[in-house]
């Protein structure tokens, strides 16, 4: 996905199969999949995973790692080690590559599963955030769609103006 592909939009509801499988929608998935089937999915936030495209994701994350790690060998981190060991905790788990299957079928790994706690059998709100897309589970997807929806109109016009 370049900077000047189309924005990843639109909502479904789809349910985690007994494989723990999730069919990604090819309105979402056919872009999101353009140049490979290579993804990252990121745990987000309670009740959120992030599905990327990998050649979007990756240069980020080393962009980010290059910076700590350049401050690490300048000394600049040197009293600050505590919050440096919970990024790279944090790093450790909160991505992974994966591959979209035929169809659009996200296998969602298990400690991905635990953190957005999912079962077979559980409905997702699968959602176009423009550069990326995004599991939710119903309830946090209401949740952050009652708290940020009023905000809509004037955030549109800080981008579009």
């Amino acid at each position: 996905m370049t900077a000047t592909a189309d924005l990843l939009i639109g909502e479904f509801v789809r349910t985690l199969d007994e494989r723990h499988r999730l069919a990604i929608p090819p309105e979402l998935a056919d872009p999101l999949t353009a140049t490979g089937s290579d993804c990252v999915l990121a745990k987000e936030r309670a009740g959120c995973l992030s599905l990327w495209p990998a050649e979007v994701w990756q240069p980020q994350i080393d962009a980010q790692v290059e910076v700590m790690k350049s401050k690490l060998k300048a000394g600049l981190l040197t009293q600050r080690v505590g919050q440096l060991q919970e990024l790279g905790r944090l790093l450790s788990t909160r991505h992974k590559s994966v591959t979209l299957a035929g169809r659009g079928r996200l296998v969602i790994p298990e400690g991905f599963r635990e953190f957005l706690g999912v079962e077979p059998g559980s409905e997702l709100v699968i959602v176009g955030a423009a550069v990326c897309v995004e599991l939710w589970l119903p309830s946090a997807w209401q949740a952050f769609i009652a708290a940020e929806m009023p905000e809509f109109r004037r955030r549109i016009d800080e981008m579009t103006a």
